[in-house]
């Protein structure tokens, strides 16, 4: 792990202020300030040097023209984290990055130049548009002014951490990278050239740019926002102290994307920090108000995945703080506080890796994660399955079971690194095209029990459950939305479910009432196949799941985890929607069960929102007996719990979840 250790309540304050406004920071009272911060339990904040409109927010010798031209406090960074200081709070200081209105204005020469000659914009997006989503290169002369404006806040004022914002790859022909590329024997005109040159320098420059704050300051922690992290930030991962996992889900992240992440950052061995925001939608609402039950999930969800919470604000540009958010954020925040024991020090009790395609099919931002992973992180938590997310450079060891969701391709290298872990006891787990080659000829990995037909030659077609997979739904077709593939089994696998094919594929010439053929009735091909080590899935039962869950293609992947892995780690019975991770504090010699029922639904048009927490009652919950457990009891509170050990299990009733209930499983 990092040396770095994040606090756990954290706020990151937002003052992206216009030059149309006057009276900047008028009202900011120093001791108001921090002493609001106190009373709601915050132990960090972010404050801000440079913002987006490019403005600074103190006196400064060597950008005079960049402090804003209506900053009344003109000591207000300076003053914020003296008063924050004096109160044992820690303030990290923002600086932005690629997203700077005023640099935009005064230096064009330093924007990024798309293919098509449009200036620091995605598209064809007009510059009369409001807002300051032009983006800088990073590959300019511009990163000389950013050094100079981060020097000169390390050199006046105790810098705890940087925060550098908007930092990401970018597809850029300007004349810097043009001249670079073709320096290095690469092809501007390439687009995959661009992007991977585009990488590179973000590689780069976070590299160096760490090493220049370190020749100032030598313990500041160190965070690059791109919005979100992934396999792409593991060859950067040295220019980082920690990882800060923005995902605001009101705000375009939505309630799946922190699990999806933070399941696997948390394995890059940084502590994380989760953040969300007080805004009923995203950065910028002002005066709105998250709803509390949203906000403590959000929170408790980030504790119970091993990470930090930090909370997104925005203050007004008269610089007086809101009272009342800090009333919402700290009765959260008070809950926060009292489990902290219980967290600080915790990893993830994982039995599961999940092996994301995110490497091989790309993402640079939160919008665009590939959808098998996402369904398979909704699926595994559902199914309360105890799993990590890991990428093909990933440590298998300690894992019983590997997944590889819908579309992974498979090297050489990662072959043998999967033969590997099957050696090693390890079982597996895949779907569709999951296994193939890099060239999608045929599966890399003879475990897999099957050859390479070709696609199925019917979609949709229906999927038969059979004794062994899928014995608790009704003994008939289930449609398979998705078209997958048609394979051939290996002498010695087993055939656990068959595919029957409609009458014909829908197209213009025949068709049959609104949607798709109905099932003929007739076999097809094999629809899962099973051998000692590997359960395979023809169909893409994750990218499926993640559009419209289909109840039934859930039943079928937990049945064949059943079949691979035996007794799960956890057990509870509940709702799908209560959501179950155990984490262990070896130091405390205890296990922390995390319960979370809190139910998003969607209210409105635009996102999921969580209102009201409905509570349950006398959960029956079970662990797999690893070590022997000399107590069991609710914490914080330390109510002790009847428990008893049956079948190589630890069996014990909780008496109420109303929302998050932590239970302690302390080690004889």
């Amino acid at each position: 792990m990092s040396d770095f250790e994040l606090r756990f309540r954290q706020i990151h304050l937002d003052f992206h202020t216009s030059e149309a406004i006057g009276g900047i920071g008028a009202s900011f009272d120093p001791d108001e300030f921090a002493d609001t911060l106190a009373t709601a339990r915050v132990d960090s904040v972010t404050c801000f040097a440079r913002g987006h409109h490019g403005w600074l927010y103190y006196e400064s010798e060597a950008f005079p023209e960049r402090v804003h031209p209506h900053l009344e406090r003109r000591d207000l960074l300076p003053a914020q984290i003296s008063a924050c200081h004096a109160r044992g709070i820690r303030v990290p200081i923002y600086i932005t990055v690629q997203w700077d209105h005023f640099t935009a204005e005064a230096h064009p020469q330093w924007l990024t130049v798309g293919p098509d000659g449009t200036l620091g914009r995605d598209g064809a997006a007009s510059v009369y548009q409001p807002g300051f989503y032009r983006f800088l290169c990073v590959n300019s002369p511009y990163v000389e002014f950013l050094k100079a404006q981060t020097q000169e806040v390390l050199e006046t004022m105790p810098v705890d951490g940087l925060f550098f914002d908007i930092v990401n790859a970018r597809d850029c022909s300007c004349t810097h990278c043009r001249a670079d590329m073709i320096a290095a024997g690469l092809d501007p005109a390439d687009p995959a050239q661009r992007i991977a040159f585009g990488r590179d320098v973000i590689r780069r420059f976070t590299a160096e740019m760490t090493a220049f704050v370190r020749e100032h300051n030598r313990e500041c922690t160190i965070f690059y926002n791109s919005g979100h992290v992934g396999p792409r930030h593991r060859p950067w991962a040295d220019a980082y102290t920690h990882w800060e996992l923005e995902s605001l889900p009101s705000g375009g992240w939505g309630y799946l994307h922190f699990p999806v992440t933070q399941h696997f950052a948390r394995t890059l061995g940084k502590d994380c920090l989760g953040m969300t925001g007080k805004f009923h939608t995203s950065w910028g609402d002002f005066h709105s108000f998250k709803n509390r039950a949203a906000l403590e999930f959000e929170c408790f969800h980030m504790l119970a995945l091993n990470a930090k919470c930090s909370i997104g604000d925005q203050l007004p540009p008269d610089g007086q703080i809101c009272k009342h958010t800090y009333e919402l954020i700290g009765s959260v925040y008070e809950r926060v506080e009292a489990a902290e024991p219980f967290c600080r020090g915790a990893r993830a009790a994982s039995e599961i890796a999940l092996l994301t395609t995110e490497e091989f099919h790309g993402s640079g931002h939160h919008s665009g994660l590939p959808a098998g992973p996402m369904g398979a992180t909704r699926m595994l938590q559902e199914l309360r399955h105890q799993f990590d997310t890991v990428d093909s450079a990933g440590d298998l060891l300690g894992y019983k079971l590997l997944i590889l969701p819908d579309d992974v391709p498979v090297s050489a290298e990662l072959a043998g690194k999967i033969e590997a872990f099957l050696a090693g006891g390890g079982k597996l787990l895949a779907s569709y095209r999951s296994g193939l080659d890099e060239a999608g000829e045929d599966f890399a990995l003879g475990a897999l029990g099957v050859r390479l037909v070709g696609e199925a030659p019917f979609s949709p077609d229906f999927l038969v459950p059979g004794e062994k997979i899928g014995a608790s739904l009704p003994t008939t077709e289930h449609v398979m939305y998705l078209r997958g593939l048609e394979v051939a089994p290996a002498e010695g696998a087993e055939v656990l479910a068959t595919v029957n094919v409609p009458y014909f594929n829908r197209t213009w010439e025949h068709f049959c009432s609104h949607r798709h053929t109905p099932s003929a009735h007739r076999a097809g091909y094999p629809g899962v196949v099973r051998t000692e080590q590997a359960v395979y899935f023809t169909h893409p039962v994750f990218r499926q799941y993640h559009e419209n869950a289909p109840r039934w293609c859930k039943v079928l992947v937990s049945d064949a985890i059943d079949l691979l892995l035996g007794e799960p780690l956890v057990r509870v019975d509940g709702p799908s929607t209560l959501l179950a991770m155990l984490n262990e504090q070896a130091d405390e010699r205890r296990c922390v069960l995390h319960l979370l029922h809190y139910v998003p639904e969607r209210r409105g048009q635009a996102f999921d929102v969580i209102e009201d927490v409905l509570p349950l009652f006398d959960v029956r919950c079970s662990i797999r007996a690893e070590r022997d457990i000399a107590a069991v009891r609710t914490a914080p509170e330390g109510q002790d719990l009847a428990f008893e050990k049956r079948d190589g299990r630890i069996v014990f009733t909780v008496p109420k979840i109303e929302g998050h209930r932590m239970v302690e499983l302390a080690w004889a």
